[in-house]
């Protein structure tokens, strides 16, 4: 499945369809380069979840947690300054990732040997006049 996203006015539907299509996801796992929009998707994921708080990257606490409409926990990753698996087996991942609260996980190429199978994954790149393809897979 792929969506195009011309401006970031198609987030909300975007992320409506992906919440509401893989519904039973609740580990979603997003792959980009840098600036390619993987915070500010998880973003409008968070608002479309009834997220009242600012959501940003947590680049350098590792983890934020914020709450849904229905005050369960969404989690919020970023892998990015990860230089081995140890460091986040440390951290009690396994609590997080399996705890059937979303988990929005960027730069999980850090941690290859530590994601559940069922997670779904959704890569975004930059295609001609700046628009964003996101590409989703199961």
């Amino acid at each position: 499945m792929q969506y195009k996203a011309i401006s970031e006015k198609d987030l909300p539907l975007i992320a409506k369809d992906l919440l509401e299509t893989f519904s039973d996801k609740k580990v979603i796992l997003f792959y980009g380069e840098m600036g390619a929009g993987k915070t500010t998707l998880i973003k409008v994921l968070c608002e479309e979840l009834g997220v009242d708080e600012p959501t940003n990257s947590p680049t350098f606490s590792i983890v934020n947690e914020y709450a849904s409409r229905d005050d369960k926990p969404v989690y919020h990753f970023d892998f990015y300054r990860i230089e081995k698996e140890e460091e986040v087996l440390d951290m009690g991942y396994e609590d997080y990732l399996y705890s059937d609260n979303f988990c929005f996980i960027e730069w999980p190429q850090k941690i290859p040997n530590l994601l559940p199978e069922d997670a779904l994954k959704v890569t975004i790149s930059e295609g001609e006049d700046n628009i964003r393809l996101i590409s989703v897979a199961q």
